[in-house]
């Protein structure tokens, strides 16, 4: 029988051996690759441990549970989505629309080597090599995370009486230790403050308006996920935070299917008073109407279509403020020449219509897809260079020079006519990484583990985590620390240049 064996080393700590039963009937020790008995640090993971080696013993002794034959002759195609393509055991999971589409991605991949085998003709030694071969085509956490739900649904084939043992299951404490896990993805790109700020007034002026401003500093100054801001509703903003109550989540077909955070994480983001005024100015200039899949009103737009009816024009702004377009046309390049008053009044046009030299034509639009938000926003914002995508080859990004930063020409030719180029501010950032970058601003502010897990969505069931607890002193001096950092960030982008040609950005360096 599997157990586990408690002992004391020599430093007078208590450990746990595990034991179980060998073919000859004595009792076993499980051993690390050192030939060493593993000492586990609790009863529960030493007896988890013997109990997987006693499995492995009764498997390789033709001891597991009995099954007729016939069942054993099911294939792994018709486990997963039954004979008739229905009620197999992919639909039998009670998930998420994330969770769900994730799985049918994952076990595709098994179905694509496995999926005419009989389930009792599947073996470790099989699985063992596809897994190998998954990891050497691309990378070894996505071979692993495969095979892990290739693990899953065979052990409810195991429940069923399908097999009798889970030919998936990993051996423990097999192959080479390493000190670090090979399978670990690369280092995620970060910026910092500064960086996040030059790449959203950039993100504005590919995007053509403010909306995308407002939307990368909503993100690098909260952690927010790309799900949680596309699904934030205006509502959810307060005075001091940001409540996280829903997501917007995109699935293979387009729909856009708004479900709970990742995990459940609901969570109230503190925020300082400069950041949710910065959303509820956003959310008062564009006046959002109900979009038409959900019905609701969201404060991020969708974004600019890459073909249809052109965007605000200076002719549109000139007409919205009552004066020639010579005159828009001065305000945003010889601003000095223009009366005060005047100035004023274009501006607020500008704001209104959320104009942007330069700006893209806009479609209709609901929501930003991740993959044109990707290729059309963030990455050429980060890295100064278009993706590569479909035909198209990677191409830097064509600028007009004036005014600073730079605007993106557009139309026919725009390359010919392209004065500068972008230099990079963090090639291959990902929008993911602006929550890495968020969390590393956070512990350089000195922010308390148990504020930041709260703070990101996270959850830690360790024993210290349960004896620490967030106090409104914790809060009080994170947001000092958030407005500090902004405003440093503000007064370097002011040294570069006083100006910008993103209104919102104007109104705040001025």
């Amino acid at each position: 029988m599997a157990g586990a064996e408690g002992r004391r080393g020599r430093d007078g700590r208590l450990y746990y051996r595990a034991r179980y039963e060998r073919p000859d009937g004595q009792k076993g020790t499980v051993l690390g690759t050192d030939g060493k008995a593993i000492r586990y640090p609790t009863k529960a993971s030493a007896l988890k441990a013997a109990r997987a080696a006693e499995d492995e013993v009764d498997a390789a002794a033709g001891r597991g549970r009995w099954v007729a034959p016939e069942k054993s002759r099911v294939t792994l195609n018709e486990h997963i989505y039954g004979r008739d393509g229905a009620g197999g055991w992919l639909t039998a999971q009670e998930l998420a629309a994330s969770s769900g589409q994730s799985y049918a991605h994952h076990i595709k991949r098994a179905i694509s080597e496995f999926g005419d085998t009989a389930l009792g003709d599947l073996t470790r030694t099989a699985i063992d090599a596809w897994e190998r071969s998954e990891a050497a085509a691309g990378s070894a956490s996505s071979a692993a995370t495969y095979r892990r739900v290739l693990h899953v649904a065979l052990e409810d084939a195991v429940e069923a009486g399908l097999i009798a043992a889970n030919p998936a299951k990993r051996r423990r404490n097999r192959g080479r230790r390493a000190g670090r896990s090979t399978a670990r993805g690369p280092e995620r790109r970060i910026t910092d403050a500064l960086g996040l700020l030059l790449a959203a007034e950039r993100a504005a002026l590919l995007a053509g308006r403010d909306d995308e401003f407002v939307e990368t500093i909503l993100a690098g100054y909260t952690g927010m996920r790309w799900g949680e801001i596309v699904g934030l509703e205006p509502q959810f903003v307060r005075d001091d935070s940001i409540r996280i109550e829903w997501q917007l989540y995109e699935l293979d077909s387009g729909a856009l299917v708004r479900c709970p955070p990742k995990d459940d994480s609901y969570r109230d983001i503190d925020a300082p008073r400069w950041l949710t005024g910065l959303i509820r100015d956003h959310v008062a200039r564009i006046s959002p109407t109900p979009c038409p899949c959900h019905g609701i009103r969201y404060v991020y737009r969708g974004g600019a279509a890459r073909t249809g009816r052109a965007g605000p024009t200076m002719a549109d702004v000139a007409r919205a403020a009552g004066v020639s377009v010579g005159t828009v046309s001065n305000v945003i390049n010889r601003p000095h020449m223009v009366a005060d008053a005047t100035l004023a009044r274009v501006e607020a046009a500008m704001s209104e219509l959320g104009y942007v030299r330069g700006g893209t034509p806009q479609g209709t639009a609901a929501h930003w897809r991740r993959s044109g938000h990707a290729a059309w926003i963030w990455t050429p914002a980060v890295s100064g260079w278009y993706p590569k995508r479909g035909p198209a080859a990677p191409h830097p990004v064509p600028i007009l020079a004036e005014p600073w930063p730079g605007v993106p020409a557009r139309g026919r030719g725009a390359a010919g006519r392209a004065t500068a180029g972008w230099v990079p501010i963090s090639t291959g950032m990902t929008r993911h990484g602006r929550r890495h970058a968020h969390r590393t601003v956070l512990e350089e502010i000195g922010t308390p583990k148990v504020l930041m897990d709260e703070r990101m969505g996270h959850s830690d069931s360790s024993v210290s985590a349960r004896y620490a607890h967030v106090t409104p002193a914790m809060r009080r001096r994170l947001v000092v620390g958030l407005t500090e950092v902004w405003e440093e960030s503000l007064a370097a982008r002011r040294a570069m240049h006083p100006r910008s040609p993103v209104a919102v950005l104007d109104r705040l360096l001025g």
